[in-house]
């Protein structure tokens, strides 16, 4: 079969349903390609047993670029901050208080009285320290040269996880991780009734409102260029899409096997280096501890949070947990067997109420880190792809905005923008 449309998106993720539903509102006529059998990618949620369970865990930033991107296009949601009590720091083999106030940063064994007193000025100061000058320094370098004592440094660098997910300290830009941070500490973040799935929903509906066609169950293989712009999408079955324009919304490495012709793309395919996590899943009929909310991996690149208590996302009395392990490749112990540990002393006997668990060993939470080395924004690819009229970007690892869920809608409409921009200079150049 061979069908015509104005752009085609390759991937159904949250970055190619945004981007795709910003051109169908626009008046184009555009066809959204998943290899999966339905959109969503890792936003997607499972439902059990009156249960919903993300794929590791998900929280949205709250007056970041995805939710401006996501009030845009009518995507409806509800939900809750982190829960304020019930927070232990877990550092050297013992829990210990968070240090979130005056009181309990007086109290907690955490810190000794020296990294107190320096807690207590670093927490005051965070959010006005300028995260440019810090764009090229490593977080480690960051970490050793800005604090003073080994106590401060841990947990600086427990909050740069928490907010990144990344525990690749060397590698990480401490400008773009200290702008996290501080995104994190002046707005929050907010768990999703009903778990992400929410807003794949959302975005699903809203490119359908618009009129886009969502093809599922189909793999692109190539995207074909002749004479220095795309022509059409072949995709897997032996379908060709002809159109004038193209945005990837895949990973780096997808994006340069649909068009090997593109040395750019190489070369950011070459360099992006995924940010990962193993993560464990739980959905419990019970609590053996409702007072222990979350854990934080001092020492340790550990989490675990009761999403539940703030979003309806279990049945009267359950619970959804989420734990994860930052960076499994570099953490150095089995991933599985520290999670286990973690939740039997957080959590003891928690495997008595085990209704769903799901243990994912490398989890792409991000499709690259964003590197001191390259400058930290800097390093990342335009929405537009220089050498391929007609060839766009979106994702994660795409555009100057953010990290994660921020970058992937953020890119999203950068990309539809440009997109739209291209397509108006080509009628201009027509019409003359």
């Amino acid at each position: 079969m061979r069908t015509t449309k104005d752009a085609v998106v390759i991937g159904g993720g949250l970055a190619g349903l945004a981007a795709a539903t910003y051109l169908g509102r626009a008046g184009r006529s555009v066809a959204l390609v998943e290899k999966a059998h339905a959109p969503g990618g890792r936003a997607a949620t499972q439902e059990s047993h009156g249960f919903s369970l993300n794929l590791g865990a998900h929280a949205l930033y709250r007056g970041s670029a995805a939710e401006e991107v996501l009030r845009e296009l009518g995507v409806r949601f509800t939900g809750a901050p982190p829960p304020a009590s019930g927070a232990l720091a877990f550092d050297r083999g013992a829990f210990h208080t968070m240090p979130s106030g005056a009181l309990s940063l007086l109290t907690t064994g955490l810190l000794g009285v020296a990294a107190k007193i320096e807690l207590a000025r670093v927490l005051g100061g965070l959010a006005a320290l300028s995260p440019a000058p810090l764009a090229s320094v490593p977080v480690s370098t960051w970490l050793r040269d800005t604090f003073r004592t080994p106590e401060v440094r841990r947990l600086v660098g427990m909050l740069v996880r928490l907010t990144t997910y990344c525990a690749d300290a060397d590698r990480q830009s401490a400008g773009a991780a200290l702008a996290q941070v501080q995104l994190a500490f002046s707005k929050g973040v907010l768990y999703l009734d009903g778990g992400w799935q929410t807003l794949v929903d959302g975005l699903r509906g809203a490119a359908a409102a618009a009129g886009v066609e969502i093809v599922t169950g189909v793999r692109a293989t190539q995207v074909a260029v002749e004479g220095g712009a795309v022509s059409f999408v072949e995709l897997a079955n032996g379908d060709r899409i002809d159109a004038g324009a193209v945005l990837v919304a895949a990973s780096p490495r997808a994006a340069a096997s649909l068009v090997p012709g593109s040395p750019a793309l190489a070369a950011h395919a070459e360099r992006a280096v995924p940010v990962r996590a193993a993560c464990l899943d739980l959905a419990l009929s019970r609590l053996p501890r409702p007072e222990v909310r979350v854990v934080l991996g001092v020492d340790r690149p550990l989490y675990l949070s009761l999403h539940s208590a703030s979003a309806r996302l279990a049945p009267e009395g359950g619970a959804v947990l989420h734990a994860a392990q930052y960076a499994p490749e570099l953490a150095g112990r089995d991933a599985e067997r520290e999670l286990d540990e973690l939740l039997e002393r957080a959590q003891p006997g928690y495997r008595g109420a085990i209704v769903e668990r799901r243990f994912l060993p490398s989890l792409v939470v991000s499709n690259a880190v964003v590197t001191a080395e390259g400058g930290g924004y800097a390093a990342r690819p335009g929405v537009r792809v220089p050498e391929i009229d007609g060839l766009f970007l979106a994702g994660d690892w795409v555009g100057p905005t953010g990290m994660l869920a921020d970058a992937s809608l953020g890119s999203a409409r950068d990309a539809a923008r440009a997109l739209l921009a291209r397509s108006a200079r080509r009628a201009l150049d027509r019409a003359a």
